[in-house]
């Protein structure tokens, strides 16, 4: 025998006690919403450590319309979504076999944002429509064209992509119509580059979600907002959230989870910790957590759901 062969032969031997790389770990496969990854990043971050990194959790950000396109494909288990489902994803998941479970996770608001220098201190949604909805574009571009008594001042406008849940929700709100929006504004799914492009501009507006803000408070200043039908201008803070004062930018946050996926053990075991855990996680985060009978009732709903499944495996 040759010692090349050998060589092969002792290794094809010695192979089953090698450790597996790395690619070899179990994959729990996320992607969506910018404004829920803070929340989610948290739960896989502990749940990896707990698991001693052999279970992998990958979480892009393409939005929450670009994460449901890749849920209702079959390419990710579980989707983070600042909106719930719309009808159009929920007909493109059944075509594709897709079944999921809704879970909220923590309530939210949008922040509208200026520069710290801006004097502006309040703004109302019909003064928002007015700058945002698609007739302002080429229109309302100084400050002054909004009011009079506003500076003389090109108006600098930033927000979320098209793609993300924030857009979605801010348009329905604001304009009246999901996805009415004038085009002529720096759009980003990256919150990170918003908080940037209004912070460095003195005459910028725009809007995020309110753990960004909270994040950046340093950075950036919210203003108060004074709902269409009138009554006080109210600012978003995590106690005017939870009590309902800020309308009408208060908003539901979620996670729907993929029913084939939620079968697979580390699935199932992420999705249980990540509700278990959500309270602290959420706060955290600087969102406002749901109460504790809520987080309780979606982790019976979800458990439900798993031994519907294996019933029906049983069959």
């Amino acid at each position: 025998m040759s010692v090349p062969r050998r060589l092969i032969l002792c290794l094809l031997w010695l192979l089953p006690a090698l450790p597996w790389p790395a690619t070899a770990r179990t994959l729990v496969t996320i992607d969506g919403s910018s404004s829920v990854y803070p929340i989610t990043e948290a739960a896989a971050e502990d749940f990896q450590n707990l698991r001693e990194r052999s279970v992998w959790v990958t979480i892009g950000i393409s939005g929450t319309g670009g994460g449901f396109r890749k849920f209702c494909r079959g390419e990710i288990d579980i989707v983070n979504a600042s909106r719930p489902v719309t009808q159009a994803e929920i007909r493109r998941c059944r075509k594709t076999g897709v079944e999921f479970l809704e879970l909220p996770i923590a309530l939210d608001a949008l922040a509208v944002v200026v520069a710290p220098a801006n004097p502006l201190a309040e703004i109302d949604v019909t003064q928002l429509r007015q700058i945002w909805e698609p007739a302002a574009q080429g229109r309302v571009m100084r400050w002054r064209d909004l009011d009079e008594g506003l500076p003389d001042r090109p108006l600098a406008l930033y927000g979320p992509g098209s793609d993300s849940g924030s857009f979605e929700y801010f348009t329905a709100a604001v304009v009246g119509r999901a996805r009415a929006s004038r085009g002529d504004y720096t759009a980003s799914e990256d919150d990170n580059l918003l908080v940037t492009g209004v912070a460095t501009d003195e005459a910028a507006l725009g809007y995020f979600g309110l753990a960004y803000y909270l994040r950046n408070r340093d950075r950036v200043r919210a203003l108060a907002v004074r709902p269409s039908a009138g009554g006080a201008a109210v600012l978003p803070t995590p106690e005017n959230v939870r009590a309902g004062r800020y309308r009408p930018l208060s908003r539901t946050l979620y996670i729907y989870v993929k029913r084939t996926a939620a079968k697979r053990p580390a699935v199932r075991d992420f999705v249980i910790y990540y509700l278990d855990h959500a309270a602290e996680l959420v706060a955290e985060a600087r969102y406002v957590p749901l109460d504790a009978a809520e987080y309780r009732a979606q982790r019976g709903r979800f458990l439900s759901l798993l031994a519907e499944s294996a019933e029906g495996a049983g069959r």
